[in-house]
């Protein structure tokens, strides 16, 4: 048997040594109002992930139970996102799928006595409900008789009744401790059409009743779902107890995944979307797996993160440095290196002639990725921030009179900045140093300096992206989301970059150096380097 590594999977491993269970089976259950997003990825990795540790199944399955927010383009991104990060779902199953089955078990309920048809609104209801420290008030429903209970479900059913007239609760207790077994909701009048049934209802179960019931109804032996749903717990056993089922499945709750300068959730997700906040449910800062997916993060590196990030029953926080930390790991693994300049300064070496190819490592940490060519000419593109008129100490970069290396070329001095009629710099004349060529420098002078570069008869303009966090929590933390939302968090640049990164792939991830990750993409034709994760690890520091 599979090794136990956290509390469930102890759980999982004892209730197969004992016998309870014969064979693994769990689900992941997203409700398809919105994109998945980072904390989603948690629970897949707990679901997915106990069921084939233990040879076990997982299936997909859709709490579609409240048409009014769900759409088939919801259930399509999220199938597309389970299938990116490389999880495979036995089943693909819907609470929909079980309407017929959820309506029969509640008119069973009702014939046992512990369900009535409620006339109170839902103010009333809350009114009703009691404290924590007060019992709540039976409804004047609460005592109709089995054969009016049944009529009035089958009423509501046909549509007899306007939204929010009636609807069926459980009869449990008023006055029990836990206020989720206060007679709660159990199935509510609602017009509005479903995604996959249509018209044909117009009563629609509540999560909490139809939870219990569909796991039942696919087999699950275990119920993974985050801490939230832990006073739930009570009232998803009820309903398996109630209503006989063997075996019951068995709920765990565990920590969901918070994270610092991130919005975790969905309905505030919608409502960026639809103000128009960002681009999409895609936007490269986005946290959800579209937009994760977009930004260029590797699926590997996020699968990575929720096994180091770990499952525990108790909450904390992750600081979203720590997710970037591994991201950039991965990238620096596995991403080939070229250059690309923002803000492009002209720089001409008068004493060279010609062209020629020096060598450049695709990944130094990968020898099997062997070397490329790169051309070298006499008019180049450095960055404007790598050159200054009047330097401060210590400065190693290009200045009047200094030295510098060109990376993998040569060493120039520069001799002359040319200023436009404002003042402004438009070129550095310089000189290069014959010897001095990378891996053969025999010139006897030390650079302290390594400057990247572009052949400016070579380079492809291209935009450059760069993302702050949707949330400064560092300035903010506890505030409203509105007031912690960070309203400067995408810069674009023009750059120029090396023909190298226009001829690959659309969404090769590749490392600029001395600038960051980026992937490849298309913008109006045009290249666009879009930023996966800096090059500064502050986590690490």
């Amino acid at each position: 048997m599979a090794e136990a590594c956290n509390f469930i999977e102890q759980i999982v491993a004892e209730d197969l040594a004992s016998g309870k269970i014969g064979a693994v089976q769990t689900r992941f259950p997203p409700e398809p109002n919105g994109y998945l997003h980072i904390g989603h990825a948690k629970s897949m990795f707990v679901n997915f992930g106990i069921a084939e540790k233990f040879g076990g199944k997982c299936n997909l399955f859709f709490d579609d139970t409240n048409p009014s927010k769900e759409k088939t383009e919801y259930v399509e991104a999220i199938k597309r996102d389970i299938a990116w990060l490389g999880y495979h779902w036995a089943k693909e199953v819907y609470a929909s799928d079980f309407f017929d089955d959820i309506y029969a078990f509640a008119e069973r309920l009702i014939a046992m006595g512990k369900a009535y048809v409620c006339d109170l609104s839902p103010e009333e209801i809350k009114a009703t409900r009691g404290t924590l420290t007060e019992p709540g008030t039976e409804s004047p429903y609460r005592n109709r008789s089995v054969e009016e209970n049944l009529q009035l479900f089958r009423e509501m059913r046909a549509g007899k009744y306007a939204d929010g007239e009636k609807c069926l609760r459980a009869k449990i207790d008023m006055s029990s401790p836990n206020i989720n077994l206060r007679d709660p909701v159990i199935y509510r009048i609602l017009r509005a059409a479903h995604h996959r049934t249509g018209d044909k209802w117009c009563i629609y179960p509540m999560y909490d009743y139809a939870h219990p019931v569909c796991d039942y109804l696919q087999g699950v032996t275990h119920s993974l779902c985050t801490l939230e749903f832990e006073d739930h717990r009570p009232l998803y056993d009820w309903v398996g107890i109630t209503l006989g089922f063997d075996p019951k499945p068995r709920q765990i709750e565990f920590a969901r995944l918070n994270m610092t300068n991130l919005v975790m959730s969905k309905r505030y997700l919608k409502k960026l979307v639809e103000e128009g906040s960002v681009h999409g449910w895609d936007d490269p800062r986005m946290p959800t797996l579209a937009g994760l997916r977009n930004r260029g993060v590797p699926a590997a590196a996020l699968r990575d993160f929720c096994m180091r990030a770990g499952v525990a029953k108790a909450q904390s926080e992750c600081d979203i440095c720590y997710f970037e930390a591994i991201v950039r790991e991965y990238c620096n693994a596995h991403a080939p290196r070229a250059m690309a300049v923002v803000d492009p300064l002209k720089l001409t070496i008068t004493n060279y002639e010609g062209s020629e190819e020096v060598d450049f490592e695709v990944n130094q940490l990968d020898p099997a990725a062997g070397v490329r060519k790169v051309t070298f000419g006499r008019h180049l593109y450095i960055e404007r921030g790598d050159f200054s008129s009047d330097p401060p100490p210590k400065y190693h970069r290009l200045k009047p009179g200094g030295v510098v290396r060109l990376k993998n070329a040569y060493i120039v001095r520069c001799d002359e900045a040319v200023c436009d009629e404002r003042g402004t710099v438009t070129e550095l004349r310089c000189t290069y140093l014959p010897e001095s060529r990378s891996g053969h420098d025999t010139s006897g002078v030390k650079a302290k300096g390594v400057l990247h570069w572009v052949n400016a008869e070579t380079c492809v303009p291209a935009v450059l992206k760069q993302y702050e966090h949707l949330l400064r929590d560092a300035d903010y933390a506890g505030q409203d989301f509105s007031e912690r939302m960070n309203p400067d968090s995408e810069h674009v640049f023009a750059a120029v970059a090396e023909p190298y990164l226009a001829e690959a792939e659309e969404g090769t991830a590749f490392q600029l150096m001395r600038t960051g990750y980026y992937k490849t993409c298309r913008e109006n034709g045009a290249l666009c380097l879009s930023e996966i994760v800096s090059l500064k690890d502050t986590f690490n520091k």
